[in-house]
């Protein structure tokens, strides 16, 4: 396990990258514990507030991550001072991302539906950096070899076609497909080929005279949300807690 950690973590200078993921991973928990705790009015915790404002966690979490960035720009790899900065950076994150609905809408959204973005954006965040941690580099540099990384032509063309990949799929109406496919091209190989959505430019532009593929791509995207649509909302519920429901609105007509 020694030689593991030493080969594969801190050799190739990755243990700040961890520190961070860890950090912003337990940060994002322990906020969302709190929070749920302050909205059912249980646990010692309670909003903060200055001079009457309502001072919410992105406020800290700004701070941190700009400390935590310029620290670790200032910092070597393998220095305490990069661990540090990554941990201060991680924390920083998790509270910014906790309330990236909030800094999106401009509005405090936490509990709506809209909330929900900023669980969404956490977990894809994640993601992303577990993969590059588990060594997966953007662009699928990573699927090059040494000798092909010494040919500058061979490294911007697989930079160039797997960003022309992740442009297609994002076209296609298929943003998780495309954000995952910088960092694995085959996942945007995939957004890329498959049929877009019913509301994407490439849909609103390419199938506008093929009715066919208009009707299959609403087919396909219905059944996609019909299947994926209430187990995604379960599992945002389970991470973020359950939004607030929507006040009922009255009959047209009347006030």
């Amino acid at each position: 396990m020694g030689h593991w950690w030493t080969r594969n973590i801190v050799e190739p200078g990755k243990l700040p990258l961890l520190l961070a993921l860890a950090s912003f991973v337990l940060t994002f928990v322990i906020t969302r514990i709190v929070v749920r705790l302050i909205r059912a009015g249980k646990g010692p915790f309670g909003n903060v507030e200055a001079g009457g404002v309502h001072i919410h966690h992105v406020v800290p979490g700004v701070v941190l991550t700009v400390v935590g960035g310029f620290g670790a720009v200032g910092s070597d790899r393998h220095g305490l001072g990069s661990a540090v900065s990554a941990v201060v950076f991680g924390i920083g994150a998790g509270l910014v991302l906790d309330e990236f609905a909030l800094i999106l809408h401009l509005d405090d959204v936490y509990w709506s539906e809209e909330g929900r973005k900023s669980v969404e954006v956490v977990v894809v965040t994640a993601a992303l950096v577990g993969l590059m941690l588990s060594g997966f580099v953007p662009f699928g540099v990573n699927d090059l070899s040494e000798d092909e990384l010494q040919d500058r032509g061979s490294v911007v063309l697989s930079i160039g076609v797997n960003f022309f990949l992740a442009l297609l799929a994002l076209s296609k109406g298929k943003a998780r497909m495309a954000i995952f496919g910088v960092i694995v091209p085959l996942v945007a190989l995939v957004g890329a080929i498959r049929l877009a959505r019913p509301t994407s430019p490439w849909a609103r532009r390419c199938y506008r005279r093929r009715p066919r593929a208009r009707a299959r791509a609403r087919l396909r995207a219905y059944h996609h949300d019909l299947r994926w649509a209430g187990p995604r909302r379960r599992f945002q519920d389970l991470i973020g807690g359950k939004p607030d429901p929507e006040p009922a609105r009255p009959p047209p007509g009347r006030p």
